[in-house]
């Protein structure tokens, strides 16, 4: 199948080459202007206020509470986030939830503001409206209402320290958890095997029980709501097998022994401790940071590493004053950082100031990338870091895949640009320690996983006691992380067709054939980490052509077919969120430049640039282009998890600008 190009009387007439050219040099000078001081780009991943909600909790029960400046910006968060209806949501475009909006509740409490002001006020009023109330919260809202004594402890599910006990061998071991998932509940488990409980000063927690459950705390029966769950906060229910595994956990935790508990605690703590060593002292998160902190506070209230646990998780801080005082739940900086200079990369002869910005940032990509191996990894169930990049800056030490394959195709890029002087390129071992970081992360079906390889089968899915999150039991093969690293993997071939990579052919031809065996009967993908489908056509178009798949071959085809059927009437791209929950793909009323800037890129990879349906994309694209060169900020474009939609700021200011600059360059500018 070939896609087509028919004259359009309706071609815009805006897409002139003065107009493109114009809208690129406002485009670079905006994303120059976003530079940070230390040489990379980073914008805010928004998610929600559940982590804001637990630092507040953390640090009132650990006696570090906030100034009184720093509650004001907390307030003023928790007050932009805050819907009509008075409740919190998964994120920005969420319904409401039971689990963070108690949470947010709790935490504005702890603040001390008053159950009659309008927040926590419109916030309780919510709570109350929900058919079981607080009694239905999901497991991990159980859990923190248990650990301010808000909750009965008979009311969880079992999560046994003992877990991490068995042997490795099982097909069950945490281990073989995904990483974020084994990180949570290491510390879950630790404070669960306590029973740990704080306590809560001048009789407050008497007073949220009577305002979170309206009747006697004392006669309910917290045992009968171990599952018990809000329909609104359920994305994976309980299923039989993982009901079965919860009544044995619950009778073993009747009888189990003493001593095998303070060893499992023991082996718990040492895991968690070498966690927040090697991470310096972020953790893998802040969601298991926090956690981390309350585990050395149930320890010893003067663990000598609670102090530098507890600034470890204000680096995750992020602050302004239209906004507020909030946590993200990840850095983006190598991220954010590797996309724009591979768009930068696309312009033909960059100006000075250009140059200055790519070197600054290369200087950034080259401090970021990890050098030194992590002591004794194995041993806790870390795979090998050297040569990867995080997401974030590099300091908590967790590299993933695509994050170090966007690193290494931006520096390939620019080493490749006739135009652009690197003052200090990166050493050729360098380069091939990253190539050989991302080979470790492909999997046996030649996917690729993000921090580690799959260590475990599908039925631990089955198993899955979040309720809120899908597919985070284990490392998954991504189409997304495939993409990107087959791309690198691909480009760094190239650069070096003499290489001495062992298995790097291999490794290459197998994430092609992945590939395939993952399309659509319509000629899509779908996505995991982005919004969605358009997200996984953009990876996938462009790591094939990369790794020189033809431009008439099938699939390519086909993909581009399937944008081209979804390019709405006003010329533009737009898919809504819930493509990820409902598992097809949904457009959205409105056309997104962020989507629209995926597909085009995309598309001028296998369509002629002036193609009818690409002049029509770029003519829309320009419409939306600010004054200051920005692109204006529309709906979520990320996703993990499934149900957890984000905010990629700054996906709204580099995808449109970096298809702007390809078709500059594509003209010959």
């Amino acid at each position: 199948m070939t896609v087509s190009n028919k004259d359009d009387p309706q071609d815009s007439a805006l897409l002139t080459r003065e107009a493109i050219l114009g809208s690129s040099r406002r485009a670079q000078q905006y994303l120059l202007s976003l530079q940070k001081t230390e040489g990379d780009w980073e914008g805010e991943m928004v998610w929600c206020s559940m982590i804001l909600a637990q630092a507040v909790i953390v640090r009132t029960i650990t006696g570090h509470p906030y100034t009184e400046s720093e509650k004001r910006l907390i307030v003023r968060h928790f007050s932009v986030t805050q819907a009509t209806d008075g409740s919190w949501g998964m994120h920005p475009e969420s319904p409401g939830y039971v689990f963070f909006t108690t949470l947010a509740y709790v935490a504005l409490r702890l603040l001390g503001l008053s159950p009659q002001d309008d927040l926590p006020a419109r916030g309780l009023s919510w709570i109350h409206a929900q058919p079981q109330g607080v009694k239905a919260i999901p497991t991990w809202g159980k859990f923190w209402l248990a650990l301010l004594d808000l909750y009965d402890y008979r009311g969880l599910n079992s999560v046994p320290p003992e877990l991490f006990l068995l042997p490795e061998w099982l097909p069950f071991h945490p281990r073989r958890y995904y990483c974020h998932t084994r990180q949570i509940y290491l510390a879950i488990a630790y404070l669960f095997g306590l029973r740990f409980r704080a306590e809560l000063p001048d009789g407050l927690r008497d007073s949220l029980r009577q305002e979170l459950y309206g009747d006697e705390y004392a006669q309910i029966d917290f045992a009968a709501l171990r599952h018990l769950l809000a329909p609104s906060d359920v994305y994976v229910p309980i299923t039989p097998l993982l009901r079965g595994v919860y009544d044995l956990l619950a009778a073993y935790e009747s009888v189990h022994s003493k001593a095998l508990r303070n060893k499992a605690l023991g082996l718990c703590l040492k895991h968690i401790v070498y966690e927040l060593k090697v991470s310096n002292y972020q953790g893998i998160s802040p969601v298991s940071g926090l956690l981390n902190c309350l585990v050395l506070f149930a320890t010893d209230k003067q663990h000598p590493e609670l102090a530098p646990s507890l600034a470890g998780i204000e680096t995750w801080r992020w602050q302004d004053e239209e906004e507020g005082l909030r946590y993200v739940g990840a850095h983006s900086n190598t991220w954010d950082t590797a996309f724009v200079l591979q768009a930068l990369a696309e312009m033909r002869a960059p100006a000075p100031e250009v140059n200055g910005a790519v070197n600054r940032a290369h200087a950034f990509l080259a401090r970021a990338q990890i050098v030194d191996e992590l002591p004794d990894y194995q041993s806790h169930w870390r795979d090998s870091a050297l040569g990867g990049w995080c997401f974030s800056d590099g300091r908590h030490r967790w590299p993933v895949s695509d994050c170090a394959a966007e690193a290494l195709s931006a520096l390939l890029s620019l080493y490749e640009h006739p135009d652009m002087s690197i003052d200090r390129p990166f050493e050729r071992l360098r380069l091939d320690q990253a190539a050989d970081f991302i080979l470790s992360r492909q999997n046996a079906d030649g996917g690729f996983g993000t921090y580690e390889r799959r260590r475990g089968g599908k039925l631990l899915e089955k198993v899955n006691p979040s309720e809120m999150f899908g597919q985070c039991m284990t490392e998954l093969s991504y189409i997304e992380c495939t993409s990107s690293s087959l791309a690198a993997l691909a480009h760094y071939r190239k650069r070096f067709p003499s290489h001495t990579i062992t298995g790097l052919n291999g490794a290459i031809a197998r994430a092609v054939t992945f590939l395939r065996a993952q399309q659509l009967k319509d000629g899509s993908f779908q996505g995991f980490w982005g919004i969605n489908y358009t997200y996984a056509c953009f990876h996938v178009v462009r790591s094939l052509r990369m790794a020189e798949v033809a431009v008439d071959d099938g699939l390519v085809q086909s993909v581009a077919q399937w944008l081209l059927t979804h390019q709405k009437p006003d010329g533009g791209w737009g898919e809504h969120y819930t493509s990820c929950l409902g598992g097809r793909y949904i457009e959205h009323e409105q056309s997104q430049v962020v989507m629209t800037g995926w597909a085009l890129m995309a598309l001028v990879e296998v369509c002629p640039h002036d193609h009818v349906a690409i002049r029509r994309g770029y003519g829309w694209l320009l419409t939306q282009q600010l004054e200051s060169g920005a692109w204006p900020r529309q709906a979520v474009n990320g996703v993990f998890f499934g149900a957890a939609m984000l905010d990629y700021r700054l996906y709204h200011s580099y995808f449109p600008a970096w298809a702007i600059f390809r078709l500059a360059r594509l003209l010959g500018e």
